[in-house]
């Protein structure tokens, strides 16, 4: 999927939100434990009941790794039926991934090829040559970690590097690698009043922005300081939607969060144009 395709989305809908599948077999309604693929039958429900809301889906590769071949199992059924039955919607493989030269070129051909995900989040610290062998994909994108919503982000993200935050270097650098017009970037929805100085780097990239909900973050302060003419924001909630009941009407109670958060949207969109 191009950017164009996907800004083209965001008007269609009036939404910019990313639901993250986040699939949990502890936290599943029960009676789904006797599905043969209960993974598979929760992600089902959710995407039917809330494809025309949201413009992506993001499974988190952690959530699949952790139950081996039948988590793997379900993550390619996943994809597989998005592609399929949704190919509008923008897929993000959360794994953030990061590696030198052939490592990462693996690691690039196994979600970008073999799974046949739209982009991939990857950690950005080893430098040039664990990026840019994600951005040779055509029309793929690559997701770098650049502020997170977690609170170790203080940790190094913000400490300085010649007068400079890591998280700027990060920025600033990654705009000069080959493909970098590929490039979008995460940035923690906690950390809103660092948009500002955010846009000034990368005034045009799509950021994605977990951390509204759950977490804290306010779609109107992101809005605020991280929306460009192109939109720019891809919005991600996790737990507010696809935990919303842990009951029968699991499904329906997540499309009503998630129309809740696309009404907000749509009224951002409304002021941006």
């Amino acid at each position: 999927m191009t950017t164009q395709e996907l800004v083209a989305q965001i008007h269609k809908k009036q939404s910019f939100l990313c639901i993250g599948l986040d699939t949990d077999l502890e936290k599943i309604p029960a009676f789904l434990l006797e599905e043969e693929d209960p993974i598979f039958a929760f992600n089902k429900a959710i995407i039917d009941a809330t494809h025309d809301l949201c413009v992506s889906y993001k499974p988190n590769i952690a959530f699949y790794e952790a139950y081996g071949v039948q988590g793997w199992s379900a993550l390619r059924k996943t994809i597989k039926y998005l592609n399929k039955e949704y190919p509008e919607i923008f897929t993000i493989a959360d794994a953030k991934r990061g590696d030198i030269g052939n490592t990462s070129t693996r690691y690039a051909k196994a979600f970008f090829e073999d799974l046949n995900f739209d982009s991939i989040t990857i950690a950005p610290y080893m430098g040039r040559d664990s990026v840019e062998p994600f951005l040779q994909f055509k029309d793929k994108h690559t997701i770098l970690l650049a502020l997170t919503s977690n609170q170790g982000a203080f940790d190094f993200q913000i400490k300085k590097v010649d007068g400079n935050e890591l998280y700027k270097e990060v920025l600033s650098v990654s705009t000069t690698y080959e493909g970098a017009e590929n490039l979008m970037y995460v940035v923690g929805a906690t950390k809103a009043e660092y948009l500002k100085e955010i846009r000034e780097i990368v005034p045009e990239s799509f950021l994605l922005v977990p951390g509204v909900g759950a977490q804290g973050g306010s779609l109107e302060d992101v809005c605020k300081y991280g929306m460009t003419k192109g939109v720019g924001l891809l919005i991600n909630s996790s737990r507010g939607i696809i935990y919303a009941s842990n009951q029968e009407d699991f499904a329906s109670a997540a499309r009503i969060n998630a129309k809740k958060l696309q009404v907000s949207m749509e009224k951002e969109l409304e002021r941006l144009n």
